[in-house]
């Protein structure tokens, strides 16, 4: 728990840097050293560092990880050694980190501790509606964490749709929707119902809508939800079957960001489309060398049924033009390993063709404190995705050349012409065996007005 300005009589955390420290202070940097005779625990910050921000995540991270006890925060002392920063990104790092790691994780053991350690943010200065909004974020954070640490026997696509449904409806001004198989083959996503074609499990479009301003440019949110990926009759080995119930990161992270807008009686016009299925061997499942029609009317060539995210994404992308008129178009997914050899768990990677729409999410992310990194994204990729003789696209080019770019460039071909871009998160949508949530504050930044 985190309040603000609650006087109690606790321990107090204060940042010092590393000059003129108390008898005693070890002087290492992001290290803790507790002064019982005080009632204080100092925090080392180095006054230089290449990056400030990333200093004090770590420093808070670390010390979350063993504290026991409830702590007052002196955020004056923590002010006044990251003066770089803007007083509110100092204060959302702290309360971002303390929530994040002290957070009861998603957990089916028989014994488990709750972590009931409180923290006071004590400060005399007036945080108290950037507080409200943060506590908003951590909270949807939190929701989308628990949805995508959920066991796959669990979380399967009606589970989360009837879970998602329920808890939206809750919250006012939110609209939702949910369609089944039977709807999506009237809408024609050939390529949505083919990957669900080998399940026992109905795939379900989640769709969420929030509106508060209809004269803003119209935002889709579309996330890959494609609960358990077995990779299909080009079946993974083993060890790439570890971590595959993530692989519905992007939905849970689309329509949780559509809650917390709605939350804050934020000031949007966005949908989130939440395209869930699994995708397993079967017997009617889609065999390799399959040609399928998308709801634009492409076809498309399998020759990779592990490929899979990016069907279902470009029927949820042509849904979100076609039938909800969107604008613009923001899309989440586990997509590629490619983007993990390429960028490993540090950043998200970022392709599209348009420079206005990309320029608004990195603004964002730089705030949020996620990082986000463009790769390229042109006319050659998508020439490799359309290197088939009996169908318009392939969804998997033969070589491992730019893997990333060339799902991305499957991707960009169903747009339309609208400002699009794809956010591969398969790198940084979990991190130990856990949800993070990752780009859910970057896209709550940038569309509450």
């Amino acid at each position: 728990m985190i309040n603000l300005n609650t006087n109690q009589e606790e321990i107090t955390l204060v940042a010092i840097s590393e000059k003129n420290l108390p008898k005693f202070v070890l002087a290492d940097d992001t290290k803790t050293t507790f002064i019982s005779g005080e009632h204080k625990i100092y925090m080392v910050l180095n006054e230089k560092t290449a990056d400030r921000r990333k200093q004090l995540k770590k420093a808070l991270t670390n010390f979350v990880a063993t504290n026991k006890m409830n702590v007052n925060v002196d955020l004056a002392s923590f002010l006044a050694i990251a003066k770089e920063l803007e007083p509110k990104i100092v204060f959302n790092t702290i309360f971002e980190t303390i929530d994040f790691h002290s957070f009861n994780s998603y957990s089916l053991k028989s014994k488990k501790e709750d972590n009931k350690v409180v923290y006071n943010l004590m400060t005399k200065e007036n945080f108290t509606e950037i507080k409200a909004i943060q506590e908003i974020k951590a909270e949807m954070v939190n929701y989308t964490r628990m949805l995508q640490d959920t066991p796959p026997n669990i979380g399967t696509s009606v589970y989360f749709a009837k879970k998602i449904i329920e808890d939206a409806k809750k919250i006012p001004g939110v609209k939702a929707t949910v369609l089944g198989i039977k709807e999506a083959k009237e809408l024609g996503m050939g390529l949505f119902v083919g990957v669900n074609a080998g399940s026992s499990v109905e795939g379900q479009v989640v769709i969420l809508e929030y509106t508060s301003d209809a004269q803003l440019p119209k935002t889709a949110l579309v996330g890959k939800g494609i609960t358990f990926d077995s990779g299909g009759y080009n079946l993974k080995p083993s060890q790439f079957m570890d971590g595959m119930k993530f692989d519905m990161s992007g939905a849970a992270i689309m329509l949780s960001t559509v809650m917390a807008l709605a939350k804050a009686k934020a000031k949007a016009n966005v949908v989130a489309i939440g395209m869930f299925t699994d995708n397993r061997i079967g017997g009617s499942a889609t065999m390799p060398e399959s040609v399928l029609t998308s709801m634009n009317g492409k076809t498309v060539q399998i020759d990779n049924t592990d490929a899979e995210g990016r069907l279902v994404l470009a029927d949820g992308i042509t849904y979100a033009i076609r039938q909800l008129n969107a604008d613009r178009v923001i899309e989440a997914s586990t997509l590629t390993g490619a983007i993990t050899i390429a960028l490993g768990h540090w950043f998200t990677g970022a392709f599209s063709t348009n420079d206005e729409l990309y320029n608004e999410v990195e603004q964002a992310a730089k705030i949020s404190g996620e990082g986000i990194w463009r790769l390229p994204l042109i006319e050659e990729h998508l020439e490799m995705m359309q290197a088939t003789p009996i169908a318009d696209l392939t969804n998997s080019e033969k070589g491992r050349e730019a893997g990333s770019s060339t799902a991305a460039a499957f991707l960009n071909a169903f747009a339309e012409e609208k400002p699009y871009i794809h956010l591969d998160i398969a790198g940084t949508a979990d991190q130990k065996g856990r949800g993070t949530a990752i780009m859910l504050k970057t896209l709550f930044e940038m569309l509450n007005k």
